[in-house]
């Protein structure tokens, strides 16, 4: 009986025993990246999306969680659920604390302990950060007048899903569980195109309208009742380097935006200025300068005000 059927090709050859090797060779000796040489246990990211469905679902039940649920199970519902997603979120801040400065010093049971500290101490700050959340959702259904409901935000806006996770990733990395805030803020900026870097510091009632291709840098600091569009851009201006030219890292380089702010779609915000509080910046401004309260700000006035 022929191997193969009439007009089938005959199975493919891919040489693999040599590719395999070759790999090999440039993953243990030759480009070998991995952390202190023999780190392999990474926090998974697939574990962190059912995590975070996991955190929502408590923090916003009806609208995240289950549907049917009633008064009297509703409690039952996030308590079951939180139990389960703070044991699979403590593992993951266990492996992402392999990667802090001090982590050789401490033993796996100590790393253990770290991360259910950590877990714990994250916890008991859900109920303070639901209550910013609630904030984030009143001034997105008082600032945009398409608005028509507080679940319509939650189902369907993806600068309040941003939001919701940029909240959660900030108190994880508040609490040194680093690498899995990153990871947090790169799956909000893989599902809603909208990246902020969980170190900068935002204050309540913050709406994000629209969203995609918003940039927040890691030294930003935000105010209470700042709106940003679409395609804004806190970001750095230069990289300043040491004597060797390696970048220095840490330095305040993004913008201080005050309360009360207004910065419209595609408006790129540079360095460490302050746009005081009250302020309205206007779409596609290039802005490397600091702004007075109560400006407002236009192309023209960007322009004319740009250091030569």
């Amino acid at each position: 009986m022929a191997d193969t059927l009439p007009g089938a090709s005959a199975p493919a050859h891919w040489n693999l025993d040599t590719v395999v090797a070759q790999l090999r060779d440039s993953r243990e000796v030759t480009h070998k990246i991995r952390y202190q040489g023999n780190i392999r246990e990474l926090p998974s990211k697939t574990a962190l999306v059912g995590i975070l469905q996991g955190l929502c679902a408590a923090l916003f039940p009806t609208h995240y969680g289950r549907a049917g649920l009633t008064d009297e199970s509703i409690d039952y519902f996030v308590g079951d659920t939180l139990n389960t997603t703070l044991s699979l979120l403590s593992e993951q801040v266990r492996r992402g604390l392999v990667f802090g400065t001090d982590a050789g010093k401490l033993t796996g049971a100590q790393l253990t302990e770290r991360a259910q500290q950590i877990t714990r101490e994250f916890a008991s700050q859900l109920p303070a950060i639901r209550a910013l959340l609630v904030s984030d959702l009143q001034a997105a259904y008082q600032g945009d007048p398409a608005a028509t409901s507080i679940s319509e935000i939650l189902l369907c806006y993806p600068g309040t899903v941003a939001v919701i996770y940029y909240r959660l990733a900030h108190a994880l990395y508040r609490l040194d569980a680093k690498l899995v805030a990153r990871l947090i803020s790169d799956i909000a900026h893989s599902d809603t195109g909208i990246d902020i870097h969980p170190a900068a510091q935002i204050g309540g009632s913050f709406f994000i309208d629209h969203g995609t291709g918003v940039v927040i840098g890691e030294t930003a600091i935000i105010g209470q009742h700042v709106r940003l569009y679409q395609a804004v851009t806190l970001g750095a201006r230069r990289f300043p380097a040491d004597a060797t030219g390696a970048l220095i890292k840490g330095n305040a380089r993004h913008p201080i935006v005050e309360d009360d702010v207004v910065i419209y779609a595609g408006a790129t915000i540079l360095g460490r200025i302050t746009i005081g509080r009250g302020s309205t910046i206007g779409g596609n401004v290039w802005l490397t300068h600091d702004v007075a309260p109560g400006s407002n700000v236009s192309q023209a006035d960007a322009r004319s005000n740009c250091p030569e």
